[in-house]
Order: C-alpha cells, then sequence, then structure tokens
C-alpha cells in the first residue's frame, strides 16, 4: 500500500480517504501513480487535498505473489515465453495446480486496508476508486460494507450482468496461478483501442512498461533481457452481477456510483456466449436501484484511459465529484465528455 497524504496539518479534521484499487493484469502503482508527466491520478488528488491511499491485492504489484515465484506455475499454454529459461525451470505442469485468488480472498484484502485505513487515519467511511476489474470486488464489498464506503467511482468496470452469484466448488479452483503478458502484446493490444489522433503518446510504451516492470522484481528477471514478463495472477470471482447491484438499494442510495469508460474500450462492452464473460457498462448503470448514480462516457479514450489524452479530464472529474458528489450539478443522468473535458446530457 502506498499512501499519498494531501490534507493540510490544520485541516485534518476535514480530511477525506480515498482508496484507488488497481484492475486485473496493471499493479496499482503503475495504474495510478505513475511518474511521468502529468499521468499520476494519486498525485492529482493528493495535490486538491485528498489522503490517498493505493493497494495491491494478493498477487499483483508489490504485495506477496504466492506460488508465483515458481515458472512452472504459469499457464502453461504461455510456458514458451520463458526464453531464456530461468534457472532450473523446465516446462510442464503447475506444481501448484490451482488458480490463486478467489472474490472471498480479494474482499478480505480490500477489507483489511479499509479498516486500517479507519482506525489509523480516523475517518467514518473512505472513498473508492476501482479500474477495470477491481470492481468484482469494489462493488460487491460497498453492497455488503455500506457504512465503510463513502462512494464509489468505477472506471471502465467490468460487469457481467448475468454472472454467477455462488462460489464455484471446490475452493481453491483447478488451474494455475500465474499468467504471463509481453511488452509489445500490452503495447498492440492497447492499440487496438486507439482511434484518434494523439489518443495515446509513443513515448507511453516504455514508461508504463518500466513502471510495470518496478512493480514485479521476478517477472522483470524472465523472458527478454532488458524487457521482462508482467506476471499476472489467475483468479476465480462470483457475485458481481445485477443480482448484487441492486441488493438494499445500496449502490446509488447510501453509497453514490460514478461510472466512466471510454468510447473505445472493447473490454467492457463484449459480446460473448458465455455470460461470465458478457461484460456492459450501461447494464451497470440500469441494475443500480438507487437514484444517485451517474454514468459518463469519455470521447476518444479506451479502457487504458488513465495513460491517454484524457486522463486529466479524468483526473478533474474525480476531483469533482468527490468534493459534490455531482456531475454537471445533477445526481443523476448519462452524459459524454469530449476531450475538452466539457460534460453534455448524453443524447
Amino acid at each position: 500500500m502506498r499512501e499519498r497524504d494531501g490534507t493540510s496539518l490544520g485541516h485534518l479534521d476535514e480530511r477525506t480517504a480515498v482508496l484507488m484499487l488497481h484492475g486485473r493484469s496493471v499493479p496499482v502503482l503503475a495504474g495510478f501513480d505513475l511518474d511521468f508527466k502529468s499521468y499520476s491520478w494519486a498525485d492529482a488528488l493528493a495535490k486538491a487535498g485528498y489522503d490517498v491511499f493505493m493497494m495491491d491485492l494478493q498477487g499483483s504489484g508489490l504485495s506477496p505473489r504466492p506460488k508465483m515465484d515458481d515458472p512452472r506455475n504459469v499457464n502453461p499454454a504461455q510456458q514458451n515465453l520463458l526464453k531464456p529459461r530461468p534457472p532450473g525451470f523446465t516446462p510442464g505442469p503447475p506444481n501448484y495446480p490451482f488458480q490463486l485468488t478467489n472474490s472471498n480472498s480479494d474482499r478480505d484484502d480490500l477489507n483489511a486496508v479499509v479498516e486500517w485505513i479507519i482506525r489509523e487515519r480516523g475517518v467514518k467511511k473512505v472513498a473508492f476508486i476501482g479500474w477495470s476489474a477491481a470492481a468484482f470486488t469494489m462493488g460487491p464489498y460497498a453492497v455488503k460494507n455500506p457504512g465503510k464506503v463513502s462512494s464509489l467511482f468505477l472506471l471502465a468496470p467490468i460487469f457481467p450482468p448475468e454472472g454467477t452469484s455462488n462460489a464455484p466448488d471446490p475452493l481453491p479452483q483447478p488451474g494455475f496461478p500465474t499468467f504471463l503478458s509481453t511488452k509489445e502484446g500490452t503495447w498492440k493490444g492497447w492499440g487496438n483501442e486507439v482511434h484518434c489522433e494523439g489518443q495515446r503518446e509513443d513515448e507511453m510504451r516504455d514508461k508504463v512498461w518500466d513502471a510495470i516492470m518496478e512493480s514485479d522484481p521476478v517477472g522483470s528477471t524472465w523472458g527478454p533481457v532488458g524487457e521482462g514478463l508482467n506476471r499476472i495472477r489467475n483468479f476465480v470471482r462470483w457475485g458481481w452481477n445485477k443480482t448484487t447491484a441492486v441488493q438494499g438499494g445500496v449502490l446509488g442510495g447510501s453509497v453514490p456510483v460514478l461510472i466512466a469508460y471510454g468510447e473505445y474500450d472493447r473490454q467492457v462492452n463484449t459480446s460473448s456466449e458465455d455470460p461470465e464473460f458478457n461484460f456492459s457498462v450501461p447494464a451497470l448503470y440500469n441494475a443500480i436501484a438507487g437514484d444517485h448514480k451517474l454514468m459518463v462516457k469519455l470521447d476518444c479514450a479506451g479502457h487504458s484511459l488513465v495513460w491517454e489524452m484524457q486522463h486529466k479530464n479524468v483526473h478533474n472529474l474525480s476531483k469533482h465529484w468527490l468534493k459534490h458528489l455531482k456531475v454537471d450539478g445533477k445526481t443523476q443522468g448519462i452524459f459524454d465528455m469530449n476531450t475538452n473535458g466539457d460534460i453534455s446530457p448524453a443524447p
């Protein structure tokens, strides 16, 4: 966990604690605290006076990664990426033939940090900001713990409206602990959602990857010399769907919700026949029962918009949200945001 405390010593009673959580494949510091130009979202919030915390779940970033240091626990279909081979490694089935974490363990991780912040910083509640797959953890947690969560800002949230509500049996689930991604694959995958001139800077290819590698002391030594591989935890999830989102009227009720996503994001809006991988951002908005809910679609932005031209507008949107819990003076509605940061009601 990292903290950027922007509250002045003379106003500690007024501090607002914000907790930022990463998605599936990008460690929290590379996503929210990139040390390059104006891309650090956490720094922008701290400069606005917020007490900002960032956490990596188990299996991600600088948090413990049990079983992931063993290259044999990499997805067998990706072990060919381990060239040159790590010392002593021979390709084969995983030594730990299970997925690493699950919805229960992730929510327990989150709860431990939330309770620490509340206790150590003397606040009553914590404001949540989550990117991508963070929705799997923060959404259900807020539903079950409304007394600990002041608001929920979900950026590019993954939401399967017809996903399962029940834990699989048995746990842990069979499989393997670790996926891998490459620098080139990450850049090319991101490029599939780049459709506007100036949407991303070419420098980001190195800046983002270097930041990911700084949070992965083992993966950075695997694969191509001087480049490394991104180790991604394999987790099984459940309990985040249209049934969960409506429970108790918490979301949009005692926990106001703002959803933001890029118009070219193809990871959050899919058309899979498998309900577990059929995702929809509008379906999340519609599933939230409470009236205090807003959704903003950002022009010229993809799933990686924290590193794109719209990043400053996202920072400003979140600062306004944390202070006013409104968008364009309203507490409900669907809006568009252009690249200048201008907001207008969606057609």
